[in-house]
């Protein structure tokens, strides 16, 4: 090595010391941002677990939920299959003391001398039979003598209405 004079070796032992607090400085930099991401990773992982533990609630509500609605779905078709087989059997076990009536007077009729007793019983089983389908809401219709209306009625069957004189033919 050449030589050197005082100030070039105060210049290079500056630069020296510069260069090595800039060195110290990068690397305590470094440290820093490695803790930095260290600790970002952590946060990271944290909102992670934490998402992962809300998606598993979430999903573990709606399987939940899917399987009670498939319940209440099950449950209602089984009600209503039960509803539509035994639906009509208390309304046809009201009607069978009716009937029974109904045998009684038909063999008192073959039987009977007096007509009127029998005219009697008969108006009290149809009596009986009104008030059964008034407890059911069924309730008459006046519709002797009114203008058809199809909101009210309901046509059962049907038959040539005879025309009128005007509509006939002339010759």
């Amino acid at each position: 090595m050449s030589k050197m004079n005082p100030n070039e070796k105060k210049e290079n032992a500056s630069k020296n010391e510069n260069v090595n607090n800039e060195e110290a400085t990068n690397l305590q930099e470094e440290q820093s941002n490695a803790a930095d991401e260290t600790a970002g990773s952590d946060n990271v992982s944290g909102e992670v677990e934490a998402l992962q533990k809300k998606y598993n609630e979430l999903n573990d509500s709606h399987l939940r939920l899917m399987a009670e609605f498939d319940n209440y779905r099950k449950r209602t078709m089984r009600e209503k299959a039960d509803l539509i087989k035994t639906g009509g059997e208390g309304a046809l076990k009201n009607l069978l003391p009716i009937i029974d009536d109904f045998e009684r007077a038909l063999q008192n009729v073959r039987t009977a001398e007096d007509v009127e007793a029998v005219k009697e019983g008969v108006d009290l089983i149809f009596g009986k039979f009104m008030g059964y389908l008034s407890q059911q809401g069924v309730k008459p219709i006046e519709a002797i003598g009114k203008p058809f209306n199809t909101e009210e009625f309901e046509a059962i069957a049907t038959i040539p209405a005879p025309e009128p004189e005007s509509a006939l033919p002339s010759w």
